[in-house]
């Protein structure tokens, strides 16, 4: 960026992962949005447009903003200062991604600030080595369903647009933090349940190759790796399942690490799925969300549109 009067918008979508038997391997973004608006300035600030962004720190220490400066490092830049604001409608700890979409919008602030001109693949790439794995940082990035791989070495990822289907998600009152999720699962499994497993995400994404929703929704719900062990911590799971049975949809999963349950259905089942769970969990929200298939954008704006914002 050349001019201290330009401004950019970052808008990154949530992300589900562990989707079913995808444990740390598939991913699927969503309709909600951490949205950053900025420009360069004479040092770094940060400004929350939402409450769930008022509660981190409002200078360099913000985790985007760290994020962006270790991105730009990385590839032998010093970011200039900018003035962000910033909002989010990804709820914190609910096993949607709001710790990955942060990571992503750090990467593509570093990226149109630091003029980097990274492509999606070394995006996704930064992003899973500061995640761990790349089906949160995946989805985000490149929108749909993405199946990947992870290591030091390299990261692998698949990325198709996923149609035809709606997506319900039953987000509870209460975070589960993702370290708390992960001490409940065991250091190693079976030799049997791991085969179990494997098959089960195997045919899950076969069925979704060929829309076979319904086979889709029973690997969902054929697990091996994580749902059992993180059941104990999500006590809605099984009566969501049952729920969404009843009412014709498709299948039923943890999000990520949970406590955030969705669901899959029809188009035509999905309004009496959405009525069923309302009325089952008034304490929770429950929303029907849609898929993102285009995954995270960056852009600058143009005087018109810079003109709509209502907080300049």
């Amino acid at each position: 960026m050349s001019a201290d009067s330009e401004m950019f918008l970052i808008r990154v979508p949530a992300s589900t992962a562990n989707l079913g038997p995808g444990f740390d391997s598939i991913g699927l973004a969503l309709g909600l949005y951490l949205e950053l608006h900025g420009s360069l300035s004479d040092q770094w600030e940060v400004i929350p447009l939402s409450e769930e962004m008022s509660v981190f720190p409002r200078d360099d220490r913000n985790y985007i903003v760290q994020i962006a400066k270790k991105t730009a490092a990385y590839y032998g830049k010093e970011l200039s200062p900018c003035r962000l604001f910033v909002s989010s409608e990804i709820p914190l700890a609910r096993g949607l991604g709001s710790s990955a979409s942060a990571i992503v919008a750090g990467i593509e602030l570093a990226n149109i600030a630091g003029e980097l001109d990274l492509t999606d693949d070394e995006k996704n790439r930064q992003a899973s080595l500061f995640e761990g794995h790349p089906d949160n940082a995946g989805a985000s990035v490149y929108g749909g369903l993405v199946v990947g791989l992870h290591t030091e070495r390299r990261t692998d990822v698949v990325s198709f647009p996923i149609e035809g289907v709606k997506v319900i998600a039953v987000i509870p009152d209460f975070e589960l933090l993702t370290e708390d999720s992960r001490n409940v699962l065991p250091a190693s499994l079976p030799y049997q349940d791991a085969i179990g497993g494997s098959a089960a995400a195997n045919v899950l994404l076969a069925a979704v190759l060929t829309k076979d929703w319904k086979l889709v929704g029973e690997m969902m719900q054929s697990d091996r790796f994580h749902q059992p062990y993180r059941a104990e911590l999500v006590p809605h799971l099984a009566r969501i399942e049952e729920i969404v049975l009843q009412e014709g949809g498709f299948g039923t999963a943890l999000s990520g690490a949970g406590p955030t349950v969705l669901s899959i259905t029809s188009i035509d089942k999905s309004t009496a799925v959405l009525t069923a769970l309302k009325r089952e969990f008034p304490q929770f929200v429950v929303k029907e969300l849609e898929i993102d298939n285009d995954g995270s954008h960056a852009a600058i704006l143009s005087e018109q549109e810079k003109k709509g914002l209502e907080f300049l």
